[in-house]
């Protein structure tokens, strides 16, 4: 018996223990997937004054109106749904990103100082560091000094990577590819941070570079992702150097749209030689 006929063994019995009935298979998908949005576009409220405007203000935000309550408390749906968005960020931050992933897409795999999970969340100085043999072999695989150079890293979200970066890629090159631009060797960063594009844009030579990364979780979604990239990237610069495009994910920015849209970022920053705050988009 695989774990899921087993979850659903243990929710019939359940179900049928609490003498409401026999649980048909539309309630049972119910009430196995509560994050789902169908589960969480449904309103809460007892009696509501104006259903409809709630339906469209749900519509427009992942955040959680139209919930009601339980005298002081929130109602036991709400609840049980903030629990499940909770584990599944979680398990988000815990977990390493599908190597099935990185396989498909043929990239290296290389490793910042961090040597775990939790070292890499409790030391970010590790994470934006790499070994001398860890910059040589970026160095040995890698294209040298290309216009742009794009590598992945989980970050804080395994799952953002795994929902966002196969379908971002190929609009960021198509995008390029039309500026004629020259793109460098894609690879993957395990724990890594934002700041580790600094080593990498010093080790590489390239004029642009970008991090794809997890951002940390919330309860509205774990599988938001972001760009940062600078032009001409060095070790220990300000932050006001670097741009970003956040909240890419099915709810937000679209991973192809995002990667249509870095395109232009990155012809810009090419073609005025700077970025960060100097930089007007």
């Amino acid at each position: 018996m695989t774990q899921e006929q087993l979850i659903e063994q243990i929710v019939r019995q359940v179900y049928s223990q609490m003498q409401i009935g026999q649980l048909t298979d539309e309630q049972f998908s119910e009430i196995i997937d509560i994050t789902s949005k169908e589960a969480k576009s449904r309103i809460l409220l007892d009696a509501p004054m104006d259903r409809e405007a709630i339906k469209q203000m749900k519509t427009k935000t992942v955040a959680r109106i139209g919930v009601g309550r339980a005298g002081p408390r929130l109602k036991t749906t709400t609840l049980l749904t903030l629990r499940a968005d909770h584990a599944a960020a979680q398990d988000s931050v815990f977990t390493d990103t599908d190597a099935n992933l990185i396989e498909r897409m043929g990239l290296l795999a290389v490793q910042t100082l961090c040597e775990s999970r939790d070292q890499h969340i409790t030391r970010p100085d590790l994470g934006r560091q790499f070994s001398k043999e860890t910059i040589d072999l970026i160095k040995s695989h890698c294209k040298p000094r290309p216009q742009v150079q794009v590598y992945i890293s989980d970050g804080l979200s395994s799952k953002a990577i795994e929902a966002n970066v196969e379908n971002f890629m190929p609009a960021l090159t198509n995008g390029l590819a039309q500026y004629g631009i020259e793109i460098g060797t894609p690879f993957f960063v395990k724990y890594g941070r934002v700041a580790s594009m600094e080593p990498i844009a010093e080790a590489l030579g390239s004029q642009v570079t970008c991090v794809l990364i997890g951002e940390r979780p919330g309860l509205a979604t774990s599988e938001s992702m972001s760009a940062y990239l600078a032009y001409n990237a060095t070790v220990g610069m300000p932050e006001s150097r670097r741009n970003v495009v956040s909240n890419i994910h099915q709810d937000g920015i679209s991973a192809t749209e995002a990667g249509a849209y870095l395109a232009d970022v990155m012809k810009k920053m090419l073609d005025t030689k700077t970025s960060g705050v100097e930089l007007k988009l």
